[in-house]
């Protein structure tokens, strides 16, 4: 073995300048060639301003008052009633104010099915859509 000098073999480099060229033309390619799309924006319009105050104040809507209280009594205008009689009760106002709506106002405690007996029993009696149903505060 005279006559041979050991050398050591080279160590493998990678020449990353081609693929960063590569790299940047795909990168330029991509960003030219891609298409934006454009936002719309919600077209949104104030609401028109309030017709100016008249003299007269509308005519107020007079209003059934169906109360239940916590023990399940039930009340028609102050008038103290019972389950079967809500609906004649009701015919009754209406006979004498035919644009009345109806207002159940229930105590919290009050148990639920009173509450749909007396929505039930005003359907019967023609009310549809002026039944409102209100919790009372106490």
């Amino acid at each position: 073995m005279r006559g041979r000098s050991s050398r050591q073999p080279d160590e493998a480099e990678v020449d990353l300048t081609p693929m960063l060229d590569v790299v940047f033309i795909l990168l330029i390619f991509f960003i030219v060639t891609a298409t934006f799309a454009r936002e719309e924006a919600i077209g949104l319009e104030p609401p028109p301003p309030p017709p100016p105050p008249t003299d007269e104040p509308p005519p107020p809507v007079p209003a059934i008052l169906i109360f239940i209280d916590e023990s399940n009594l039930i009340t028609v205008n102050g008038r103290v009633t019972d389950i079967g009689s809500v609906r004649a009760n009701i015919e009754r106002v209406v006979a004498e104010q035919p644009n009345s709506a109806l207002i159940i106002q229930a105590h919290p405690r009050t148990r639920s099915g009173m509450v749909i007996r007396i929505r039930d029993e005003a359907y019967n009696a023609g009310f549809r859509d002026r039944v409102n149903i209100v919790i009372s505060q106490s």
